[in-house]
């Protein structure tokens, strides 16, 4: 289990979750009713689950691919620890993830 804290683009926390082992961060963020779009699905084909990672916890994830990081160059708001949440996967050693949803996500699939 790997407890998330979501984070508005404020500052301010807006909910934390128990995330399950081998779910994928967009999935928590859409279980817990996250305001991000991923337009895809989640197959990794557009930017629309960018999420920015706590600067202490993005060392605990394994690396971006290149494709990751590609998409993240299109992504609005991003930053040095930005992510895309379809490619976090929770649980494996993974005990806490704080993630802020960048100011322009939108979650219009899912309203």
């Amino acid at each position: 289990m790997t407890v998330v804290r979501f984070f508005r683009a404020d500052g301010t926390l807006d909910k934390e979750v128990e995330g399950r082992a081998g779910e994928r961060l967009l999935d928590a963020a859409w279980r817990s009713g996250q305001p991000l779009e991923g337009a895809c699905e989640g197959c990794m084909a557009c930017s629309t689950c960018h999420v920015v990672v706590a600067a202490e916890d993005f060392g605990l994830l394994p690396p971006a691919s290149e494709e990751e990081e590609d998409l993240l160059d299109l992504a609005s708001h991003a930053t040095r620890t930005s992510r895309l949440a379809c490619q976090i996967i929770l649980g494996d050693g993974l005990e806490r993830l704080s993630v802020t949803i960048p100011p322009d996500a939108a979650n219009w699939m899912r309203r």
